[in-house]
């Protein structure tokens, strides 16, 4: 039987969003024993050009949100971007996990064909469906994570593949 859109995108978003979450415990409970300031963290990126640690997580949760319900054929939700402390981070990440958990099957398979229109460069670009999720979405999605991961880690954090993985069972 071949993967379906839904088995592609709500059961790999909820994995690793759940293990940004648990590492971004794992980096609040550092930062309180090393006495850093969260917003040290919020605000550190890997090099001059990239996006803090802060816009990693925003981006992570907006293609997952955004995904789903572009697939679904749905609006997607707006969040304000306004969040300063890890668990604001953290609450915005279970926000995005109760949406995409909302989705069951029906609303997201069938969607390959789907005409998806989304901004690039300012530019109106136009995909189908898989080609959206397979060729943009899972990208992104995937490199704002393992950029947060990066990012933790770097700053000393210590979390390994194991927690960017998360639960695969």
């Amino acid at each position: 039987m071949p993967l379906t859109m839904y088995q592609a995108t709500v059961p790999a978003f909820l994995q690793t969003l759940n293990a940004c979450s648990a590492i971004l415990d794992k980096a609040e409970a550092d930062a309180a024993a090393r006495k850093i300031d969260q917003a040290t963290l919020l605000d550190y990126r890997l090099a001059p050009d990239m996006f803090p640690l802060s816009k990693q997580l925003q981006l992570v949760t907006d293609f997952a949100k955004g995904t789903v319900a572009r697939l679904a054929g749905l609006e997607v939700p707006k969040y304000e971007d306004s969040e300063k402390t890890i668990a604001e981070f953290k609450a915005r990440i279970a926000k995005t996990a109760a949406f995409v958990r909302g989705f069951k099957p029906g609303a997201i398979d069938g969607s390959e064909t789907r005409s998806i229109t989304i901004p690039i460069g300012g530019q109106p670009t136009t995909f189908t469906g898989q080609d959206y999720l397979v060729s943009f979405a899972l990208p992104n999605f995937y490199f704002h994570a393992t950029a947060a991961y990066a990012i933790l880690r770097h700053c000393g954090v210590n979390i390994g593949k194991r927690d960017y993985l998360g639960r695969t069972s």
